[in-house]
């Protein structure tokens, strides 16, 4: 197991969540840096950027660690775009606030320069920069709202003439699912996934997710929507589930969260 150093504070928690299943990949094959180049095109000074946070992999480079172990390249390049729309969003607003700066003249030095001018260009700075965060949201906001309801008139519409199909768990656009637990062998399946080891944490999506948030309402805490996204809501409910039964309260879904999801009782 690879000793890893710890990833930049100011990383986003999407690219954040790229960088950490890479690693985890390159660690269940225990595969060094100098390894993972000579199975792929990319060098090993290359791989120590990617894994370090200090640069985003390419599609390929994600496809290429996927491949070599063993894993879905589809969830992981879904992570990808994910991390990839936040990490440009950082190097745009980064490069906004260096471009924003005004620069001293050449003739006068910077100490004779009057404070109201530096004051101004820092309230300017912070200005451009809470607009920006601002339409970020209302954009994310409006984008979610009309997926949801896309997602809910396409179900209206179809169990009209027939049973509405599961959608795909590797979708990023929200949607809710069903939650149709059974009790099989002793322990309860929700019918989207059978993971009993598999770790789920904040900012994952796909199978796993919508099951654990299935399970959760059948254990009497809501996790919100089963859409399918492990928000803040679902981290919520994983944190009282663990707390009711004594369990590390970490809000991460692992094999121990898994056996109680699987046979709890309701409350």
């Amino acid at each position: 197991m690879s000793r890893w150093k710890e990833l930049p504070a100011e990383l986003h928690p999407h690219v954040r969540h790229l960088i950490v299943r890479l690693r985890k990949l390159k660690d269940r094959g225990e595969l060094s840096t100098r390894q993972l180049a000579a199975k792929t095109e990319y060098s090993t000074k290359a791989w120590e950027r990617y894994l370090n946070g200090r640069s985003l992999p390419p599609r390929e480079a994600v496809e290429a660690i996927a491949r070599i172990s063993g894993d879905d390249p589809a969830r992981l390049l879904v992570l990808r775009e994910m991390a990839a729309e936040r990490w440009a969003e950082g190097s745009s607003a980064a490069a906004r606030t260096r471009h924003s700066a005004p620069a001293a003249p050449e003739h006068e030095p910077i100490e004779q320069q009057p404070y109201g001018r530096f004051l101004h260009a820092a309230i300017a700075v912070g200005a451009v920069a809470l607009v920006l965060s601002v339409s970020t949201v209302i954009l994310l906001a409006v984008q979610l709202a009309q997926a949801r309801a896309t997602a809910k008139s396409d179900r209206a519409g179809t169990a009209a003439t027939e049973s509405v199909t599961a959608p795909d768990p590797a979708s990023v656009l929200p949607a809710l699912y069903t939650c149709r637990p059974q009790r099989t062998d002793g322990h309860w399946y929700a019918g989207h996934s059978h993971a009993q080891e598999t770790v789920v944490a904040y900012g994952q999506t796909g199978s796993e997710v919508i099951e654990a948030q299935c399970l959760l309402r059948r254990a009497g805490i809501s996790p919100g929507d089963v859409d399918g996204i492990f928000g803040p809501l679902t981290q919520r409910a994983v944190k009282r589930l663990q707390t009711r039964e004594r369990l590390t309260v970490d809000g991460v879904i692992g094999p121990r969260t898994w056996k109680v999801l699987r046979g709890a009782a309701q409350k």
